[in-house]
């Protein structure tokens, strides 16, 4: 791995709270992802599944975690089961958890080598009544590969009909959209690295530049600071391409008068951050450009206010709706009428904010969080307001990811990064 190693307090927490969670006389079972082939001998690079790593620190392929607090085998309690290493794999592939390193990573004693896994499962399983499966219920899912871990779950239910199905998901959704001090440490320097990213392209970017060579400094600034690279799909769209919210081609040239709309940021140790900013390619916002610019950053300020403990993620859109309606006004973009005469159903300012403004970040870029259950302390959110206007040639984003506070205003962890326009402009003229 690239990041440095992380406290295992983390990982023991987390099992600790997720068991106490639990049925009597059950156990739960976690999976790693597989690594997935692109075609002949390729594969993509390996993305651990964020449970398996929430709970245990292992970051590998074929792995397994199995929680059972009321085991009668004190020492079965916490398993981990690990991909057999050995000289010739460590030649061949890289060093691998060795038994004793797993202890260290994820603080769990017990550590059999994959091989065993049927074998000390089936004690496991004449010892409980309920197994805790892992499935992938995020309100945004669309899976249509078949994923290791749902293999293992077909397996398990055939092997072990009896037995009481209980979902983990529930449980960790409410446990991983709550932040420990040790992730938002791990989210701030995601997002440090993310800073010292924008500060690179400010200096880099003019016109006749193009999208990618964009893409390519970023990416540099990231892998030196020990992030793997972006933590999503990188959007760099310059004029025109910003009004397509999903813009990743980033293959077109960056051209004076025209502003670049950045969506990219980086991970750090798997956890994500998420950053929107816009920048003139000349260096100087049009006067036009600057009043949409601000109007955008008005309303995600006043966003980011109400991101506070017992609010409801649906009551909060409708809030900010209220305030990027009275900036669209003020823009000439929307007229009364078209406010009196709105579908409630899809407000008159969708026409131009399509999106939605906040997303739980973690572990996953659109981390886990139930959305009908009120705000908590330590939840991180994303707010990301944007006005597009395809008839004048731009779109404008602003994003920053904060932490909800037990009191007043959510913390910024990206206050360090530029987003007001004059010092944009300064940056890029220095």
């Amino acid at each position: 791995m690239k990041y440095l190693p992380i406290d295992r307090e983390l990982f023991i927490k987390n099992r600790k709270n997720f068991a106490a969670q639990m049925e009597p006389n059950s156990l739960a079972i976690f999976n790693s992802n597989d690594i997935y082939p692109i075609s002949a001998d390729s594969t993509m690079p390996f993305q651990q599944s964020r449970d398996i790593f929430y709970l245990s620190g292992v970051d590998q392929e074929e792995s397994i975690l199995v929680i059972f607090p009321d085991c009668p085998k004190e020492q079965h309690r916490e398993l981990l089961f690990l991909k057999e290493t050995n000289e010739h794999i460590a030649v061949w592939e890289g060093e691998k958890l060795t038994k004793e390193k797993a202890f260290e990573t994820s603080g769990i004693k017990t550590v059999y080598w994959l091989k065993d896994m049927e074998k000390v499962l089936f004690e496991l399983m004449t010892q409980s009544d309920t197994v805790y499966i892992n499935t992938n219920e995020h309100y945004r899912a669309n899976v249509e590969t078949e994923t290791r871990e749902a293999r293992f779950v077909k397996w398990l239910k055939d092997r072990y009909p009896a037995h009481r199905v209980a979902k983990s998901n529930p449980i960790l959704q409410r446990l991983r959209s709550v932040k420990d001090p040790i992730e938002i440490a791990l989210m701030q320097k995601a997002c440090d690295i993310t800073e010292k990213g924008f500060r690179r392209i400010l200096d880099f970017v003019k016109p006749g530049v193009w999208e990618y060579e964009i893409e390519a400094e970023l990416m540099h600034e990231f892998l030196r600071n020990r992030s793997k690279g972006f933590a999503y799909t990188p959007i760099i769209a310059s004029g025109n391409n910003a009004n397509v919210l999903h813009y990743i081609e980033n293959n077109q040239q960056c051209k004076d008068g025209d502003l670049i709309l950045f969506d990219t940021a980086a991970e750090y140790a798997n956890y994500s951050s998420d950053l929107s900013r816009t920048i003139p390619v000349s260096g100087k916002f049009t006067k036009r450009q600057k009043e949409v610019y601000n109007a955008v950053l008005r309303v995600k300020d006043e966003a980011t206010k109400l991101l506070v403990p017992g609010a409801l993620w649906a009551e909060y859109h409708v809030e900010v709706g209220k305030l990027m309606t009275s900036e669209l006004l003020g823009l000439g973009l929307l007229d009364k009428a078209d406010v009196q005469n709105e579908n409630p159903d899809w407000p008159a300012y969708k026409k131009y904010f399509m999106h939605g403004t906040s997303h739980h970040i973690g572990l996953d870029t659109h981390d886990y969080g139930i959305l009908t259950e009120p705000m908590q302390p330590n939840m991180v959110f994303t707010v990301e307001p944007g006005i597009y206007i395809p008839d004048e040639g731009f779109g404008i984003r602003l994003e920053d990811d904060v932490v909800v506070q037990p009191s007043g205003e959510p913390f910024n962890l990206m206050a360090n990064i530029p987003i007001q326009a004059e010092e944009i402009e300064d940056l890029m003229n220095q």
